[in-house]
Parts: C-alpha cells; sequence; structure tokens
C-alpha cells in the first residue's frame, strides 16, 4: 500500500511517499480502507516539532473510508462499515494518510448512509473540539440535541475557521442563537452560510456595543480561538454564570482578563485539548456529532461555510503547508479515488 512516512521531525519536505504491507488489527481494533484523509493544525504542528518516537510515523488525526478487517473483541463494526475517524494518530504511528490504517474501535464511528466521505472526513479534530466547547457550561448541557441550547446565545470568535465552523453549525442545530465574528467580508459571508445569525468583523472598537445590541442579556458561551487576543472583550460581553472555551493560541502564548469583571460575573474558563479530555468526553462528542449529521446539520463545501482544498496522497506536503499557512476551510487529501467514486453518496 501507499503510506505517507516521516521519521524525523521538521518541515514539510521531511514527509515522504513509500510502499508499506498493511497492518493487520489486534484485538479492539479495526483496519479501514481509507477514501479521505483531513488534514488538521495539530498535524504539522506534530510532524513539525515533534520527534518521531515510533520510529516512522505516519501523520494526520482524522480520516474517513470503509472498515477492511476487525480485530477479535469487536462488536460494534462490521466489515464493509462506512465510518469516520477521529485521533487516528494519537499516541500511535497509523495516521489516515495512507491507503489502509489500524486505528482502535473506539476511535472509528459509523457513518450514516446519507453522508459523503468528504463531510465525514472533516470531522474529527474541529467538530469534536467544538462539542467540547459548548458543553462546558456550569449549567450544562452535557450534551448536545435539538433544544439543548434553547434561549443560549453563542459567540464563536474567529467563525471562518474549521472548529469555528462547526461550532456555529452544531449551536445553531442545538437550538442557540449564534454571533461569530470574522477577519473580512469574505469570511463573513462563510459564517453566515453555516449559519451563523449575526455576524461582526474584527477588529472594531464598537464590537462589544455590537454584541450587546443583539444579546442585550449577554453572550452564554464563547468558542475561543485567540484569548490572547479577545480576553478582555469575552469578559465584557459574557452574561453572568457564561463560560468561555478556548482551544488555541492564536496570536499569543499567553493571555490577562480582569480579575474583577471575571469572578463578579462567575466566568468560567475552560481551556479544552482532545488528547487529554478523556474517553467519555470523546464518546458521547461522536455519539452527538453522528446524530447531527443524520439530522444534515453538518454540511461542508463553501456554499456551508466551509470551502474544501483537495491534494492527492502524493501531494500531501502540500496539504501540510497549506493549513500551515492559513488556507481558508478545510484540507483534504483524496486516498482512493476508486472509493470516492463508488461511494453511493458522492456527488
Amino acid at each position: 500500500m501507499r503510506a505517507i512516512i516521516y521519521s524525523r521531525s521538521g518541515p514539510s519536505s521531511v514527509l515522504e511517499l513509500a510502499e508499506r504491507a498493511p497492518a493487520t488489527p489486534g484485538p479492539d481494533e479495526v483496519r479501514v480502507r481509507v477514501a479521505v484523509s483531513g488534514v488538521n493544525p495539530t498535524d504539522w504542528k506534530a510532524r513539525a516539532r515533534k520527534p518521531a518516537e515510533f520510529g516512522e510515523v505516519v501523520p494526520n488525526q482524522d480520516g474517513a473510508g470503509v472498515v477492511d478487517a476487525v480485530g477479535s473483541d469487536v462488536e460494534d463494526l462490521r466489515i464493509g462499515d462506512r465510518v469516520w475517524i477521529f485521533l487516528a494518530a494519537h499516541q500511535r504511528p497509523t495516521g489516515t494518510a495512507q491507503e489502509f490504517t489500524v486505528v482502535p474501535a473506539s476511535r472509528v464511528v459509523r457513518l450514516p448512509d446519507s453522508i459523503e466521505f468528504d463531510v465525514a472526513a472533516s470531522l474529527g479534530v474541529p467538530a469534536m473540539t467544538a462539542h467540547r466547547a459548548l458543553t462546558v457550561h456550569e449549567f450544562g448541557p452535557a450534551r448536545l440535541a435539538p433544544a439543548a441550547l434553547d434561549d443560549r446565545v453563542v459567540l464563536v470568535q474567529g467563525g471562518a475557521g474549521a472548529v469555528g465552523h462547526a461550532a456555529i453549525q452544531l449551536a445553531v442545530w442545538a437550538g442557540a442563537t449564534v454571533i461569530a465574528t470574522v477577519s473580512n467580508d469574505d469570511k463573513a459571508a462563510l459564517a453566515r452560510a453555516a449559519g451563523a445569525h449575526h455576524v461582526f468583523q474584527y477588529p472594531d472598537g464598537e464590537l462589544s456595543a455590537k454584541v450587546y445590541s443583539v444579546a442585550p442579556g449577554g453572550v452564554d458561551h464563547v468558542v475561543e480561538v485567540a484569548p490572547a487576543q479577545n480576553a478582555a472583550l469575552d469578559v465584557e460581553v459574557l452574561a453572568n454564570h457564561g463560560s468561555i472555551a478556548y482551544y488555541a493560541n492564536n496570536n499569543g502564548d499567553e493571555f490577562t482578563a480582569p480579575i474583577t469583571t471575571s469572578y463578579a460575573k462567575n466566568v468560567r474558563w475552560q481551556g479544552l485539548l482532545l488528547y487529554t479530555v478523556g474517553r467519555e468526553a470523546l464518546t458521547v462528542a461522536a455519539e452527538d456529532i453522528t446524530a447531527a449529521l443524520e439530522a444534515g446539520a453538518l454540511p461542508v463545501g463553501a456554499e456551508a461555510g466551509l470551502p474544501l482544498t483537495w491534494f492527492s496522497l502524493e501531494d500531501t506536503a502540500s496539504a501540510h503547508d497549506a493549513v500551515e499557512h492559513g488556507v481558508t476551510g478545510k484540507v483534504l487529501i483524496s486516498v482512493a479515488d476508486d472509493l470516492r467514486k463508488k461511494d453511493p453518496q458522492a456527488r
């Protein structure tokens, strides 16, 4: 099989195409024939900064395809099942930038029949991060479903990114009023296409007033990509007992926040990282995301607010570079063109 590998950390040039034998799944593992591999910032950052502790690593956490083989003790997945994959390369050398990947069964989720592989490979890190960000409020909910966020206001900072896009879609599906911030007109159009009810651009000295103009009682949940830049604004517009869930360090590695206003409002600052969030949180996120998929709530593509940029498996280095350089939307790698063309849900 074809696989993209690297044996030392560094720039995308350390990635190379190699021929490898498909691995055999062990107990509680499945082998998936990968149709599409999804690329996230965590993928290029791990390659660039983290030594290849397994000697040889296949990158990329997310993907979608068809179950090809199952190990012993696997009860809920069968050969031929269409699936989506998350955290494939977490503490393992077997990411999705290869034709066949062996993954713990707990990280493989059956895909609803109506959902295409491009949507499925766009989930994983972005959608599960968004789910967690929307479920850390002091008064819940711990799960997302229709009406779970009724009467809540959600502010998504950076609404045109992959996590921001998923947060908008999940929050709207769950009944929230959604405000998104973006940096330009093109991204504003994407946030609206994703379903945001109100979209504001930054930088803007009147941003707080604009948020309050559409949410007089303040914001209940903030999904935050750049706390170093936005912490003061987040606290200013937050409602009493509101939560600020931050998942990245865009524009700085440290942040400061108004202390008095924070404790006066009973603000909850919640960091989140999928690698350490725990299996229960990942399990419920996968279940809720699948329910949202079945409801048609998580489409992708420019018309849905998330443009797709495609690369071939051989060009995985360019895919990593595109994400590192901040391409808008989602970067996907077509691993098996024949699977994509045969997919009954393919457009």
